[in-house]
């Protein structure tokens, strides 16, 4: 995996994220998978149909679903059938799901407040899902091996919204996305400061900032989807990777799916079974 920056703490990582994810914190304006309908109902589509694969083969779905955000995703999985453990490193965060799945019994909220309490959770989970996480942690290969280790025999992982390592993706691709970017970044307010938080990312300058920290793969410049499959495949019957285009404006998401341009990436992987020995 690339990665020659420290790495800060977990807990450096999820004090930033309750920092940045605040009260008034809205998701959806610079999440392509909450604001763009075809990358939203492809997520939509899997997890509906992992969920229900496991209600078939066992009569039942138990869920942890980790980083929930404002729980787009969690009505999903409840939609279809599951029960539903959602994680959230946020406070603010986790008191809106407790508000809006109130009265909800097949949903329980749990606040992970290290940002590693969830791998504490007990109890065998047919199903773990992570919605534009892994990238926000550090040591994500960990992460996901305990995670993992917390699936029934024949259980699923999924994982979707993460950036491709940089060094895979072509100077071509590179290109547009950033410019993508910045054209979307112009509508945002805050120039000065956006434009200086680039310009000190070009010198390779991080700092324990909230952006550098909720945006950590910009440190270790992507995620290794390669190390991710690997790790994958030693446990689970069948395990893929699936990348596509993701980016926040519609106009530039509709032109690089139009280019079959590819900078994110998705995992799924079926049929889990513990490593022998």
């Amino acid at each position: 995996m690339s990665g020659d920056h420290p790495r800060p703490g977990r807990g450096a990582v999820v004090a930033a994220q309750d920092a940045f994810h605040h009260e008034s914190h809205e998701y959806d304006p610079s999440s392509p998978h909450l604001r763009h309908s075809k990358i939203r109902n492809a997520v939509v589509r899997d997890l509906t149909e992992m969920v229900q694969r496991s209600r078939e083969a066992t009569g039942g779905c138990r869920v942890i679903e980790v980083g929930a955000g404002h729980g787009t995703f969690t009505r999903t999985l409840v939609d279809a059938g599951a029960e539903v453990t959602v994680t959230e490193a946020s406070r603010a965060s986790a008191d809106l799901l407790r508000e809006r799945y109130r009265d909800e019994p097949r949903v329980t909220v749990f606040y992970d407040e290290s940002g590693e309490d969830s791998l504490e959770l007990s109890g065998a989970f047919d199903l773990v899902v992570c919605v534009s996480v892994l990238h926000h942690i550090p040591d994500y290969v960990g992460f996901i091996r305990s995670m993992i280790g917390k699936l029934r025999d024949g259980g699923s992982f999924y994982s979707v919204q993460d950036p491709l390592w940089y060094a895979r993706l072509s100077r071509v691709t590179r290109t547009a996305h950033s410019g993508a970017y910045f054209a979307w970044r112009l509508g945002q307010g805050d120039y000065l400061q956006g434009l200086g938080t680039r310009m000190r990312r070009l010198r390779g300058v991080y700092n324990d900032s909230p952006s550098d920290l909720v945006e950590y793969h910009v440190v270790r410049e992507g995620v290794d989807e390669e190390a991710i499959l690997e790790l994958l495949s030693a446990s689970f019957d069948r395990a893929e990777v699936f990348g596509y285009w993701s980016t926040q404006a519609p106009l530039f998401q509709r032109l690089g799916e139009m280019a079959g341009l590819r900078t994110n990436f998705g995992v799924r992987a079926t049929g889990f079974h513990p490593r022998a020995g």
